[in-house]
């Protein structure tokens, strides 16, 4: 039963829910803070090697995480990430004249897949409590 509506839960009923607009503003900004994080991130790891890159997926990791637990599900980290991955898509590639912002080397692909693991793992942690349900580890 939720508490707020009074109507009984089932499986999958928010499938069939029209979309809050609310909810669908919190996606469009979680997708600029992915565009925002992914261009600041590529630029951090190259300036400061060593410790701009743990700068750079720290905060990809943050942004991943706390997307994630802002809503409650996965799929707020997948919007995230999404923009984050576009804008390090568009930044990998490099213009006409041969100008690029990921140089050849070890940081920029530790960056790329670094960040593409911690969206995958932030995208896949349990989460405490199952909606309506005991907590997901059995005590005994």
């Amino acid at each position: 039963m939720n508490e707020r509506t009074k109507e009984p839960r089932e499986p999958g009923a928010w499938l069939t829910r029209p979309a809050k607009p609310a909810r669908i503003a919190v996606y469009a900004v979680l997708v600029l803070l992915g565009l925002v994080v992914g261009a600041a991130g590529s630029l951090i790891q190259a300036a400061w090697f060593p410790g701009g890159l743990l700068l750079a997926l720290l905060g990809a990791a943050g942004l991943f995480h706390g997307s994630g637990r802002l809503l409650g599900n996965q799929l707020g980290v997948l919007v995230s990430a999404a923009g984050w991955l576009v804008a390090i898509m568009l930044l990998t590639t490099g213009r006409p004249e041969g100008d690029g912002v990921f140089s050849a080397g070890i940081g920029p692909l530790v960056f790329i897949l670094g960040g593409m693991a911690i969206a995958v793992i932030c995208a896949t942690m349990a989460r405490g409590v199952q909606p309506g349900g005991p907590a997901i580890r059995l005590d005994g």
